[in-house]
């Protein structure tokens, strides 16, 4: 780079799948100056998360094996975004300017207020500080203690069948549908293999009230529980709103098609906490890299003075592990709705092992060759709702 060649500072808030990829596609760009904000000194693999849990795999990786150089980690979180200033402001008391920011913080657990006890007694699993706390108290547990796990959906399942197969005793809470988001046929397999491991399922149950020591359900009776594990959602962290920045109803910042912010076209969303149009994407890691590249590029665009692409992104089903032995891929159209048609067994593992690893793999390869990500397009070009930027 000339000595009179801008260097562009952008600031990348979040290192988890769409923050770590966006990072390393944004060098593609000769003169970008890129800093990674992360609470965490590794990268998670949430994917795993139910797997740490049940001490099948540590789901962390060392951020030097997947940031490309040149990329500088800071090991905080931001506080607020002062878009008046550009400037990130730390909770280390640290402030860092930008000239554009990347948001892409992710997704939490999201325990309700509702229910008595919940956020007391229950242990959600979508974050690694509170996964590593839940470990530490499964290990304490006898393998015949009663375990409940809160809700059927995609980490519901994983977790009650992760537990399952170790011999645990383990009870699984639905509170309406066995995975809602599948077809009949992956319900169907998903709860035969359940019933043969053991699980008991509750489908149309719902938890009212957890306890140290039981949950109770809708139609008050009590159920022993010595450790109640909450999987029933998703929030987001509010950062968005704490910075002024609008917001969808559950926090996720409002943009329009290209990512960019609709209040500051300086602020550019990926992965979990984008709301494009107020019609986000599936909350998943499928989606989440794709995003990151996407965003990234849009950065790109508005430093070059180009128009930025809009979404055109294809999710094409779910996979979820059964155990170590098993899994189930569940296809669907490039719109994201499902079709009956699922790989189970151990054909769905392979396949299953082999998307948690390529979601890394090719955050590795963009660090060493930035710019050769690329997805399955055509799920996004849809009839949509456009944002109403004015006040």
């Amino acid at each position: 780079m000339s000595e009179h060649e801008t260097q562009h500072k952008v600031v990348v808030i979040g290192g988890g799948y769409a923050g770590t990829l966006a990072a390393n596609h944004l060098r593609m760009r000769d003169g970008v100056d890129i800093t990674l904000v992360n609470p965490r000194p590794d990268f998670v693999e949430r994917v795993r998360l139910h797997q740490f849990v049940a001490g099948t795999d540590d789901a962390t990786i060392d951020y030097g094996t997947l940031l490309g150089e040149g990329i500088h980690l800071v090991v905080d979180s931001a506080l607020r975004i002062d878009t008046a200033a550009r400037a990130v402001q730390l909770v280390s008391g640290r402030t860092l300017q930008y000239d554009y920011v990347i948001y892409a913080v992710g997704s939490t657990a999201a325990i309700p207020s509702s229910v008595p006890g919940a956020a007391e007694f229950a242990y959600p699993i979508a974050e690694f500080e509170v996964a590593r706390r839940l470990r530490a108290r499964l290990d304490e547990l006898p393998v015949d203690s009663p375990i409940t796990v809160v809700g059927g959906g995609l980490t519901g399942i994983e977790t009650a069948a992760e537990l399952a197969e170790q011999g645990r005793e383990v009870t699984l809470v639905c509170g309406g549908t066995l995975v809602p988001s599948w077809s009949s046929p992956g319900r169907r397999y998903a709860a035969k293999w359940l019933s043969r491991h053991g699980v008991t399922v509750r489908e149309t149950d719902a938890v009212t009230e957890v306890r140290r020591d039981a949950i109770v359900v809708a139609d008050g009776t009590t159920h022993s529980s010595a450790l109640t594990i909450w999987a029933t959602g998703f929030g987001v962290p509010e950062l968005a709103a704490a910075s002024g920045l609008r917001t969808d109803s559950l926090g996720r910042l409002l943009t329009d098609e290209t990512l960019t912010s609709v209040d500051d076209d300086r602020v550019i969303a990926a992965g979990d906490a984008a709301a494009p149009s107020g019609q986000p994407l599936r909350m998943s890691c499928q989606a989440a890299g794709p995003l990151g590249a996407q965003a990234a590029n849009t950065v790109l665009s508005h430093i070059a003075g180009t128009e930025p692409a809009v979404i055109n992104q294809a999710l094409t089903g779910s996979c979820v592990s059964l155990g170590r032995h098993a899994a189930m891929r569940q296809l669907a159209r490039k719109d994201d709705t499902v079709v009956n048609i699922y790989i189970g067994g151990r054909l769905g593992a392979a396949i299953k092992e082999k998307t948690c690893k390529l979601a890394v793999s090719r955050i590795r390869r963009e660090a060493r060759e930035p710019g050769s990500w690329a997805w399955i397009k055509g799920g996004r070009q849809l009839e949509r709702p456009q944002v109403v930027t004015s006040p």
